[in-house]
């Protein structure tokens, strides 16, 4: 928003961009009614075959910039019903720190087309869809997975031969980012050029529970996606009654907190590393 503008109209327009922060609708959370159930579920985002119900769902609605610096109060993400205040604090956090986002609408929007949200650079939390590329179900069905800006932070899946073999060839999704964001290091436009921004967000998302980040992953590489843990945990989550599911991720949390306090290695990204793998291989199953 602000290349090209002189020094003192720069100073400006990041006053009134932060006047209209302080007065932005910040981010809620709603429990799903009947209606939204039923609407998802003729739109093709949950069947009754889906691993969580939807009475465990609920709605964030938050505040975010987009790319040209302009304000939205439209921003939604339906997600598992404990961990939505954290998803709002999240949005919170990214809010103020002018994070760009560059929507936010449900799955409603696109049937459950995981390829169109991301095509339309869409951020997006439930979807009652199966694994991409293999067999299960997606954490996006149980509401404990997100996806941030997927144009920004494509999905890349590495192609096997019909034995199994991998054969070299990748995938990239959303395919405009093929020749813009496979390479991680190259600040451009739409990518965070500040040193150190993408770990910020990386350790803010881990600092709410979402302790998994795709972009660790050896393949697929899934760089727009953070998750609740591994797979059993969020399965116990969907199990136990809401309070457990509770108390459960609240531990969780602190428990995390408590590792990178108590932690003496001192680059941050090998400390969030390394509390992450404790954290998981200590939660609930």
């Amino acid at each position: 928003m602000t290349i090209g503008f002189s020094r003192g109209v720069v100073h400006g327009a990041v006053l009134f961009v932060g006047m209209l922060v302080a007065q932005s609708t910040m981010a809620s959370v709603t429990p799903l009614s009947v209606n939204d159930c039923r609407r998802m579920q003729l739109r093709n985002t949950i069947t009754t075959s889906n691993p969580l119900p939807c009475a465990r769902l609920a709605r964030v609605t938050f505040s975010y910039v987009d790319f040209d610096g302009v304000l939205h109060n439209n921003g939604q993400l339906v997600v598992l019903d404990v961990i939505a205040p954290h998803v709002e604090e999240i949005f919170n956090q990214l809010l103020q720190r002018r994070f760009p986002v560059n929507q936010a609408v449900t799955l409603e929007t696109y049937r459950g087309n995981d390829k169109v949200s991301m095509a339309r650079n869409n951020t997006s939390g439930f979807n009652g869809r199966q694994i991409s590329g293999a067999l299960g179900w997606s954490l996006h069905a149980y509401g404990a997975a997100i996806d941030l800006n997927p144009l920004q932070n494509p999905f890349v899946l590495f192609r096997r031969s019909p034995g199994g073999e991998f054969t070299g060839q990748a995938t990239v999704e959303p395919k405009a980012s093929t020749v813009t964001a496979v390479n991680r290091l190259d600040a451009r436009p739409g990518k965070p050029a500040r040193p150190g921004r993408a770990e910020e967000v990386i350790d803010l998302f881990a600092d709410h529970g979402f302790l998994t980040w795709g972009g660790y992953w050896d393949f697929p590489l899934d760089y727009q996606h953070f998750q609740i843990g591994r797979r059993s945990f969020v399965e116990y989550l969907a199990r136990v009654t809401p309070q457990q599911a509770s108390a459960a991720i609240e531990a969780y949390i602190a428990a995390y907190r408590q590792c990178l306090q108590h932690s003496v290695e001192t680059d941050q990204a090998l400390k969030r590393m390394g509390c992450v793998h404790e954290t998981v291989e200590q939660s609930p199953t």
